[in-house]
């Protein structure tokens, strides 16, 4: 096995290993839309809402009503106030062996991470492409006067996502180039979503995202798609994924990466 195939499949194994943890994507058996009346939720313990107007709901709430919920170590006595970020990260409230994240997405919304989940028992592995260096790609980034505050729809109808686009990353393929919308990603990089001519044949229909690593000084990028790997949606109907920005269709067939999940299969 040669040195490349083999760091791809150390990574594949870390992705693997990573979608199988017992409250990840995988573990979600329900999604519930809070309203500005309390109240219960099947299956899920306490009363939860958020304020009145869903698109300016600055918080969710939750009293435990007798139940024995944690948050961040500590036990919830009382209500229980949640300020997030909309389309950032949720949080987590802790009832035996599941979490409920608690998430903005315009109004919020509480999910339950069931390690017992069948999709996560059930998993075994993302089937993707053969990895092959010819999808090793070099590319510029090419940064915005300042970053762009940017729109995108989801997965979920009528949704939306507003994420942070620093610039632009430019790459060429088989003597033509392309332009895609970069966002914030991990380390000073990036994540790139998008759709290509696989989309809805072999990989799934709705988006891939392609992480990069953080430019150097020159704005070189290296775009390697075989990385490029399946958003909690390909998964899970529990989640609210965001669509590539406008643009962002490649118009080839990027035979690389992660395709349709064995349970959409």
């Amino acid at each position: 096995m040669s040195t490349f195939t083999q760091e791809w499949q150390d990574w594949k194994t870390r992705r693997e290993t990573d979608l199988a943890e017992p409250h990840g994507w995988l573990a979600l058996v329900s999604l519930d839309w809070l309203t500005d009346a309390p109240r219960e939720y099947p299956g899920i313990p306490g009363r939860w809402w958020q304020d009145a107007d869903a698109a300016y709901a600055d918080a969710a709430y939750v009293d435990p009503a007798g139940a024995s919920l944690t948050h961040d170590g500590e036990p919830i006595t009382g209500v229980r106030r949640f300020e997030l970020v909309n389309s950032g990260a949720g949080t987590r409230v802790l009832a035996g062996d599941v979490e409920i994240e608690v998430a903005r997405r315009s109004g919020y919304l509480i999910r339950v991470h069931d390690p017992k989940a069948e999709v996560l028992r059930e998993f075994h592995g993302v089937p993707a492409y053969e990895p092959s260096p010819s999808w090793v790609l070099p590319g510029r980034f090419e940064p915005f006067d300042s970053p762009r505050p940017t729109t995108v729809g989801a997965v979920v109808e009528g949704l939306s996502h507003v994420y942070t686009a620093p610039g632009l990353v430019h790459f060429s393929h088989q003597g033509a180039s392309y332009t895609l919308t970069a966002f914030n990603g991990k380390d000073g990089g990036f994540s790139i979503l998008f759709t290509d001519g696989t989309s809805g044949v072999t990989t799934y229909a709705a988006n891939r995202s392609l992480p990069v690593g953080a430019p150097a000084a020159d704005g070189s990028v290296e775009l390697d798609f075989n990385r490029a790997v399946n958003l909690p949606c390909a998964f899970t109907d529990f989640a609210t994924c965001p669509l590539p920005p406008a643009g962002n269709h490649l118009p080839f067939a990027v035979e690389a990466g992660e395709k349709i999940p064995y349970e959409r299969g």
